[in-house]
C-alpha cells in the first residue's frame, strides 16, 4: 500500500554505495524512517528531494520495519543554512532535538510547521540563531505540556518590574527579592521575560515577531537551554558542539 505525505529530511544515513537511510517529519505519520534506494546516484529521481533539510512531497510504501521512498518532489529547500557554520549547526541540533521528541500525529503537524519557519527564519538571516534556537525550544516544551508557569511570581504573585528567576525543575517565576530569599539569583531581565512570555503565549503567526537586546538574548538562551534540559531525557549531541559556535 502506497501512501503520499509530506516530510522534512531531519537525518540522512547512508547505507552501501547509493542508499540511504531517511528520518522524516511528517504532519500524517510522526517521525519515520525510509530507505530511499538509489538516491545518492546523481541521476537518480530521488537524489535532490532526500538531501538534508528539504521538504519534499513523497509517495511511501510500507514494509515490514521501515518504509521505501517510491517518489519524491522537492517543495522547498533552505540553501541558507549552508553560509554559516552557526546555521548549519543550528539546523541539525534543531533536526536530532525534533527526531528525540518523536512528536506523533496530530501534534506532529504543528511541530512540522515550526520547524519549517524555524530553518527558513535561519536560512533567510531574519533573525539570530539564538532567538530562533529559544522559540523553538520553548515552543516545543510547551507543545508537549510542558509550559512554565509564566503569570505571576509564585510566592508573592508579582507580575512585572524589575529581574525575575524562571525555575527550570519547578517551571515558575519568582522575582528578584523571592529569589533572593531562596538563595538564587535572577536569570531573566525585563526584555527577557517578555519574550518567554510571548514564545509560549503567542499566536503562530506572531511567533517571531519581536526583538531583543543582545543582553536579554543571552539571557533567554540560557534560560530556554536549562528549561529543555531540565525536561527531556538526554541533551542531543550536537548541542556540545553548538554551544561552542553560538557562546
Amino acid at each position: 500500500m502506497q501512501t503520499a505525505t509530506t516530510g522534512l529530511v531531519l537525518r540522512q544515513t547512508k547505507v552501501g554505495e547509493a542508499d540511504r537511510i531517511l528520518t522524516l517529519l511528517t504532519p500524517d505519520l510522526g517521525v519515520i524512517s525510509a530507505s530511499a534506494r538509489g538516491s545518492l546516484r546523481l541521476k537518480n529521481k530521488l537524489f535532490s528531494a532526500c538531501g538534508l533539510f528539504c521538504y519534499s512531497e513523497f509517495t511511501l510504501t510500507a514494509g515490514r520495519s521501515t518504509w521505501f521512498v517510491e517518489s519524491a518532489q522537492i517543495r522547498q529547500n533552505f540553501h541558507g543554512l549552508a553560509e554559516s557554520v552557526e546555521g548549519t549547526a543550528l539546523a541539525i541540533y534543531l533536526a536530532e532535538l525534533t527526531a528525540a521528541l518523536a512528536p506523533a500525529p496530530p501534534e506532529a503537524g504543528a511541530h512540522l510547521r515550526l520547524l519549517l519557519n524555524c530553518l527558513y527564519m535561519l536560512s533567510t538571516h531574519k533573525r539570530p540563531p539564538r532567538q530562533i534556537k529559544a522559540i523553538y525550544e520553548l515552543r516545543t516544551m510547551a507543545a508537549g505540556g510542558y509550559m512554565p508557569d509564566l503569570l505571576a511570581c509564585a510566592d508573592c504573585g508579582r507580575y512585572e518590574g524589575g529581574d525575575f528567576r524562571l525555575d527550570a525543575q519547578g517551571g515558575h517565576l519568582l522575582c528578584a527579592a523571592c529569589a533572593q530569599k531562596r538563595g538564587l539569583a535572577p536569570n531573566l531581565d525585563a526584555g527577557a521575560l517578555y519574550a518567554l512570555r510571548h514564545i509560549c503565549l503567542a499566536d503562530d503567526d506572531k511567533l517571531f515577531g519581536f526583538t531583543l537586546s543582545e543582553r536579554s538574548l543571552k539571557a533567554l538562551s540560557r534560560v530556554s537551554q536549562a528549561y529543555l534540559l531540565a525536561h527531556i531525557e538526554h541533551a542531543p549531541k550536537s548541542l556540545e558542539f553548538l554551544k561552542t559556535v553560538l557562546e
